[in-house]
């Protein structure tokens, strides 16, 4: 893999983690599901595909700014979904303790 295509795949898990972000943002948890698994994708093309050679100059510094925009749109999207995940636990900690309780006391 050449460094346009590197950066190319960066560039693609940026604009991933952008809609992740949205569908956060929307309580869309479905689409996230999906866009989680198409970035994870892109991330291990990455980790299979990335040149040996490091990058240079304003390549370099581009994939630092696109990291970064990653790093921020993760940031975020965890803001969103860490109560979210809070409030799911909850619910299923409520259903499974009534569920003990119907069938313990047969109601």
């Amino acid at each position: 893999m050449n460094s346009d295509q590197v950066i190319s795949l960066y560039e693609t898990v940026s604009d991933l983690t952008g809609q992740m972000l949205q569908a956060a943002q929307l309580r869309d948890w479905e689409n996230l599901v999906v866009l989680e698994s198409h970035c994870a994708s892109h991330i291990q093309c990455l980790k299979d595909g990335e040149p040996i050679v490091a990058l240079t100059g304003d390549k370099r510094a581009r994939k630092v700014r696109i990291i970064h925009q990653i790093l921020a749109h993760d940031r975020e999207i965890r803001n969103l979904t860490t109560p979210w995940m809070a409030e799911l636990a909850s619910l299923i900690n409520s259903t499974s303790a009534s569920r003990k309780l119907s069938t313990a006391y047969g109601v």
